[in-house]
């Protein structure tokens, strides 16, 4: 058996393993380098589709498939004299079962994408998910939930077959274990969404976008940015916007996105989609402080979506409104609609248009 990398982890462009993976407007995935450099050489077609891109295309970070290539660590030597037979392994894994046993199941997923088909068609995902939900032994929660995060890197007919396998019901007691078992929960969680129909499923769970919010408000660095991350891909279904809205994410994706997280800018993004959601954020006091504090100091993306949000909330309330003029955020329009990032300045014209009608109306 040779190493094998999940074809989804691969460039189409290069055919090498994605370093820094970005979103064209077409869909489709590639390593910015690769995809730059397409574009410098002027082309203005996607590389896979042949479809006309935009004159000025954007290219998104794809955050949930980078978080998820940094996860997966290949070893050397995939095979030493010492690895058991990954039948043997198979047909020996039980529950409970011991450390050793599952760290070898977790080194050939890691490595062998054939162990881990294997793995899923031997029945591997139920013992696994067992240890995943026992709080008891975090040592071999830890394991089993990294070895079921390669099992999800298999495919989206593995990430169905795993939350089929009621792999929802035990990420959901792994995060409310401790930090490091918890993030890990978070991760496998970000991997089995990315399957529309696993989204409708986890955001229909009783406890699982709850335990989700939890994290993001009571855990540390890692944990909120996976819960995050999940959340994320979660609320790109429309249904579960309300769902985490009602969780009582807002506070602390407010509070999370004033330290400089993209990626909770992102959630607000979706979630002021929702009417609940542009409800809850007018409620909190500070919330366009921090994101015309955003606007003055933040990256390139979190600009880009800090727009969005504002222009959401204030097309939604003249007080909005009213409070962003006050704060700077028209004149810092003014000043973003001519940046070379053809987002931003699409964004900020839009948001400087919706204050410059607030305040016309307030004067009528």
């Amino acid at each position: 058996m040779e190493v094998e990398f999940p074809d989804d982890f691969r460039c189409p462009i290069s055919l090498e393993v994605m370093s820094d993976p970005v979103i064209l407007s077409s869909g489709h995935t590639f390593d910015r380098a690769s995809i730059q450099r397409w574009l410098d050489s002027g082309n203005r077609t996607c590389p896979v589709t042949k479809l006309p891109l935009p004159p000025r295309p954007s290219l998104i970070p794809n955050h949930a498939l980078r978080s998820l290539i940094s996860n997966f660590v290949p070893a050397a030597n995939p095979k030493s004299p010492s690895s058991p037979d990954p039948h043997v392994l198979l047909a020996s894994l039980s529950f409970p079962a011991d450390a050793d046993t599952l760290a070898a199941v977790l080194r050939l997923s890691k490595r062998i994408a054939s162990f881990r088909r294997l793995a899923l068609d031997a029945g591997a995902a139920s013992i696994l998910l067992r240890h995943a939900g026992s709080v008891d032994r975090p040592d071999l929660q830890d394991l089993a939930l990294r070895a079921l995060l390669h099992l999800s890197l298999d495919g989206d007919d593995a990430r169905v077959g795993l939350v089929a396998e009621g792999a929802v019901d035990r990420l959901d007691t792994a995060l409310r274990s401790g930090p490091n078992v918890a993030a890990l929960a978070a991760t496998c969680l970000t991997s089995l969404a990315m399957v529309e129909v696993n989204k409708c499923t986890i955001g229909a769970h009783p406890s699982a976008i709850a335990g989700l919010a939890a994290l993001l408000r009571e855990g540390k660095g890692r944990e909120r940015r996976e819960a995050a991350t999940t959340l994320y891909e979660l609320c790109k279904f429309p249904e579960n916007r309300r769902r985490t809205v009602r969780a009582g994410t807002v506070p602390a994706l407010v509070d999370l996105a004033g330290a400089g997280s993209e990626r909770a800018v992102e959630v607000l993004g979706l979630l002021g989609k929702c009417r609940e959601g542009r409800e809850e954020m007018k409620r909190i006091d500070g919330f366009v402080r921090v994101l015309a504090g955003l606007l003055r100091y933040g990256s390139s993306r979190g600009i880009e979506n800090a727009l969005l949000v504002l222009n959401l909330v204030c097309s939604d309330s003249k007080e909005m409104a009213l409070e962003a003029r006050k704060e700077g955020t028209f004149e810092l329009c003014m000043a973003l609609a001519c940046d070379e990032n053809g987002k931003i300045g699409k964004n900020a014209a839009g948001l400087a248009r919706t204050l410059e009608n607030g305040q016309l109306v307030d004067f009528i």
